[in-house]
């Protein structure tokens, strides 16, 4: 069993920095998959970033690449979002997720996820 437990969300003005937070708890963390996605009221959740189990291969969403960048720590059991040069649109509650292997940009198959941070940005 993994819980993943989400931080660092809040209220930022457009053109600002977040850095989001995803505590792991499980011996297991290094072998998991890792990823962002993020909910905005009335949309569907969406993909934000992903990083493979050894941290060798990141992929984003086109709407953040060159913006956002996914890391993971293994000693620390976490994994790390840097939101830079935020706009309004990036306003959502923001998940994490664990799965075996890769995070399927989909979702589907998933194996754990949290229970979000939110992050509003303003314009």
């Amino acid at each position: 069993q993994v819980q993943l437990v989400e931080s660092g969300g809040g209220l930022v003005q457009a053109g600002g920095s977040l850095r989001l937070s995803c505590a792991a708890s499980g011996r297991t963390f290094s072998s998991f998959g890792m990823g962002w996605f993020r909910q905005a009221p009335g949309k569907e959740r969406e993909f934000v970033a992903a990083i493979d189990w050894s941290g060798g291969s990141t992929r984003y969403a086109d709407s953040v690449a060159g913006r956002f960048t996914i890391s993971r720590d293994d000693v620390a059991n976490t994994v790390y979002l840097q939101m830079n040069s935020l706009k309004p649109e990036d306003t959502a509650v923001y998940y994490c997720a664990a799965q075996k292997g890769v995070v399927a940009a989909s979702g589907s198959g998933v194996d754990y996820w949290g229970k979000g941070t939110l992050v509003t940005v303003s314009s």
